[in-house]
């Protein structure tokens, strides 16, 4: 089984790609989902994280405002850091472990990995190929400020991920998303049709193939 990476900035297009795959019967792993559930409290990085980062991140029942981190860490590079420092191997260990688990109990030929700081976590070393979707950082402000972010906070999220270009620079597959759902979904429905094809082809031959390690 193929294990793929999907990324992009914020506002990307990500998600709306990963919806497609789920649809086209892959699996795709939420990794950002995963990193809000292990700060919960009872959970590995609960406590160190209010350690590292203060009583004032609490709210009732002794939960971590993410609104509230975010403000910080999202201010401050070396913060943000610190945060990644904790979440991501934690992250990392049970994605790895959720793979090897699909890996041994189904026939699929490839499951995905979603994340949004996925490169940045260093997650690409122990995959077979990364999916980017993007669009220009024009239209990554234009979507934040339509879900409500002001313009500052919107600018700070996407200063805090990669630019553009340099996630572009680690695919294996892009995604364009700066055209409209059906373009995007064509381009999802090629990828799949790859992997599916190349999958069948490798069967034949009796190995293992990387079908999306050959082009953009």
């Amino acid at each position: 089984m193929l294990k793929l990476g999907l990324t992009g900035g914020i506002a990307s297009g990500k998600s709306t790609v990963a919806a497609m795959l789920r649809e086209l019967g892959f699996p795709v792993l939420d990794a950002d989902s995963l990193a809000h559930k292990i700060i919960e409290p009872g959970q590995e990085a609960h406590d160190e994280i209010i350690e590292e980062f203060g009583p004032e991140i609490v709210v009732k029942e002794n939960k971590i405002d993410r609104v509230r981190l975010g403000a910080i860490v999202f201010a401050n590079r070396e913060k943000l850091e610190r945060l990644n420092a904790i979440v991501h191997p934690r992250v990392h260990k049970t994605i790895f472990l959720q793979l090897k688990q699909l890996e041994n109990s189904s026939n699929h030929e490839a499951a995905f990995v979603e994340a949004a700081l996925l490169v940045e976590a260093g997650y690409e070393k122990d995959l077979d190929g990364l999916v980017v979707a993007w669009c220009s950082p024009e239209q990554q402000l234009e979507r934040l400020l339509a879900r409500g972010f002001g313009e500052e906070e919107a600018r700070r999220r996407i200063a805090a991920q990669l630019p553009v270009a340099e996630k572009l620079r680690h695919a294996t597959n892009t995604i364009d998303c700066s055209g409209t759902i059906v373009e995007t979904r064509l381009q999802v429905q090629t990828l799949a049709e790859k992997i599916h094809r190349e999958a069948k082809e490798a069967k034949n031959i009796g190995h293992s193939s990387k079908p999306i390690m050959d082009g953009k």
